[in-house]
């Protein structure tokens, strides 16, 4: 029945009760009345789903494109008011471990993986696979961030899952453009590096958000125009083109990583230049070396302070 038929029927019921039935007595109306609204049906709002549980089921999914079809979902409901974040609500892992992934591709460490060219259809077809793991990683990271901190504010998880939907599209452009090669994701061994990081900043909000976007992901803006530029020269227009979506994106995913580091930072009353330093060495963070893409790392909000104390990395011999 449609909405708008409960509300005329509805109301006309309330207008029997309260003004009754012509002919009969007040008891003889009240049990009419009662009678009458006991045999409507009356459609209720859906409830509202909590958008942190169906993000840790959607980080539970081990097939990628199934993944990816779930993050861009549950981002629209949250924007369209189908989903709320919940964010006093506990939620516990499940036994089995996180995060959902597909038996390929083999996770193996980084020094094992081989050097890719880009002058063979082959090497290039392993190039996307690398970019293919991290933007399936980076589906992962944000999910976790939605799930695990409670007690955040509402724009905090909009925020990740905004990146969650994005690093989905990434995925999804690089698996089409993979399948181009005649490969899928998964044909290729590939290394764990950022769910490393994940897990052991798993109990600190603040440290991950100093350290996996300000940090590894940031290390993406640096990395991309050297890629793309080897891409170009290789003639692979349409593999360059899908470097630039994510370069584009991945400046607004690093930037929603500094502004709730500071954010955290301030709440706590801390200096953000001096905590960062301290988590970078308590979580044994990589050193990052250039050449660093200094514009697009003051797009993404880090400052003079940030990008001269890189400059020092980078230049001393021992750090």
């Amino acid at each position: 029945m449609a909405r708008g038929c409960v509300a005329l029927e509805c109301g006309a019921i309330e207008s029997l009760i309260v003004n009754g039935c012509p002919g009969r007595s007040r008891a003889r109306r009240t049990r009419a009345g009662r009678l009458l609204m006991s045999s409507v049906p009356i459609s209720l709002p859906e409830p509202l789903r909590c958008a942190r549980s169906d993000a840790l089921a959607a980080l539970c999914e081990t097939d990628p494109a199934s993944k990816a079809a779930r993050v861009v979902e549950l981002r629209s409901a949250l924007v369209d008011g189908r989903a709320a974040a919940f964010p006093d609500r506990e939620l516990s892992a499940p036994a089995h471990g996180l995060p959902g992934r597909p038996v390929r591709p083999a996770l193996v460490e980084p020094r094992l993986l081989a050097r890719r060219s880009m002058r063979s259809p082959q090497g290039r077809a392993v190039l996307l696979h690398a970019l293919a793991h991290i933007e399936f990683n980076a589906i992962n990271l944000a999910l976790d961030a939605v799930w695990r901190f409670a007690r955040m504010p509402a724009a905090f998880y909009a925020d990740w899952l905004k990146v969650a939907a994005e690093e989905a599209h990434h995925f999804s452009l690089l698996a089409a453009r993979l399948a181009e090669f005649g490969h899928a994701y998964g044909d290729f061994p590939a290394h764990d590096g950022l769910w490393e990081m994940c897990e052991r900043t798993a109990g600190d909000a603040l440290a991950r958000m100093a350290l996996v976007p300000r940090t590894l992901e940031a290390r993406g803006l640096d990395a991309s125009p050297p890629i793309r530029a080897r891409l170009q020269q290789a003639g692979d227009h349409a593999s360059a083109a899908i470097l630039d979506v994510i370069l584009r994106d991945e400046i607004g995913h690093v930037r929603i990583g500094n502004r709730w580091f500071r954010h955290l930072c301030d709440a706590a009353g801390i200096d953000p230049h001096a905590t960062y330093e301290r988590l970078a060495k308590q979580y044994r963070a990589p050193r990052l070396r250039g050449p660093f893409n200094f514009e697009a790392r003051r797009a993404a909000g880090f400052d003079d302070d940030e990008l001269n104390a890189l400059i020092a990395q980078d230049d001393d011999p021992n750090a």
